[in-house]
C-alpha cells in the first residue's frame, strides 16, 4: 500500500515537473538571448553616438540652411559689387602671347600678380582664351567674380559680387561652387547621417515593446511627407 502511494506520488511529481518544464525556456537559452541582446544594444549605442557626434554640427547647419533656402524670397540681401583694374607689366603680358590649350589656367606668375593687385585668386582656375582677351570666372559660395585681361594692352578688369552670409550658407547646403574638399565633406557627412538614422531605427525596434507609441510615430513621420507629396506637389 505504502509502495503504491509512494510510486503514485513520484509519478505525479514527475508529471508536474514535465508540465512546468514544457512551458518555460531553459536557463542557458535565456542567458544566451540576453547576452546577444546586450551585445547588440552596446554596438548600436556606440555607432549611434559616434555618428551623432560626427554629424551634429553639419546636421544643424543643413537644418538651418534648409529653413533659409525655404524662405529665400523673404530674406532680403543687397549684393555688394566691387570692381578693380590694373595693367599687367610687359614681361607678364608677354606670357599671354601664346594661346594654350582650351580652359588652360593663367601662367602662375600672372595669377600671383593679379592676386596682389585685384585681390582675386585665379591660380589653377580654368580660363577662357580668345584672340582678344583671357577671361577667368571665379564663382564661389555666396559670390560671383571674374577677371578679364586684354591680351594686346595688358589692361585688367575685375568684378566681385558678394551676396552675403545667408547666400554663402545656402550655397554650402547645395554644394554650389564649394570645391573638392567640401564635396567630400558632404559625402562623409551623408554617410554619418545614414549610420545615425539606421542605428536609431534598430534602437527603436529594440525598445519599442516598452514604448507603444514608437511605431505609430515612425509611421506618421513617413506618412505625412508621402501625403503632402501626392496631394500638394504638382
Amino acid at each position: 500500500m505504502d509502495g503504491r502511494i509512494l510510486s503514485g506520488g513520484l509519478q505525479d511529481k514527475d508529471a508536474a515537473g514535465a508540465r512546468t518544464g514544457a512551458g518555460t525556456t531553459p536557463a542557458p537559452v535565456v542567458r544566451k538571448n540576453k547576452a546577444r541582446r546586450t551585445w547588440w544594444l552596446k554596438q548600436l549605442h556606440s555607432w549611434h553616438w559616434i555618428s551623432a557626434a560626427i554629424s551634429l554640427v553639419g546636421m544643424m547647419l543643413f537644418a538651418i540652411t534648409g529653413i533659409t533656402l525655404n524662405h529665400a524670397a523673404s530674406i532680403s540681401a543687397e549684393p555688394r559689387v566691387s570692381q578693380g583694374s590694373a595693367t599687367l607689366p610687359a614681361p607678364l603680358l608677354a606670357q599671354l602671347a601664346r594661346t594654350p590649350g582650351e580652359a588652360a589656367p593663367l601662367p602662375a606668375a600672372v595669377a600671383e600678380h593679379l592676386r596682389g593687385v585685384v585681390k582675386l585668386d585665379a591660380r589653377g582656375k580654368p580660363a577662357e582664351w580668345s584672340d582678344e582677351e583671357v577671361y577667368v570666372a571665379l564663382p564661389g559660395p555666396g559670390r560671383d567674380a571674374w577677371i578679364a585681361i586684354d591680351r594686346a594692352s595688358g589692361a585688367v578688369t575685375s568684378e566681385l559680387t558678394d551676396r552675403g552670409w545667408v547666400s554663402y550658407l545656402n550655397d554650402l547646403h547645395k554644394g554650389r561652387n564649394t570645391g573638392t574638399a567640401w564635396f567630400w565633406f558632404i559625402d562623409v557627412f551623408a554617410v554619418a547621417c545614414i549610420v545615425f538614422t539606421i542605428t536609431g531605427l534598430f534602437l527603436l525596434q529594440l525598445h519599442a515593446r516598452h514604448r507603444p507609441s514608437t511605431w505609430p510615430l515612425v509611421g506618421l513621420g513617413l506618412l505625412v511627407p508621402v501625403i503632402l507629396a501626392i496631394l500638394f506637389i504638382h
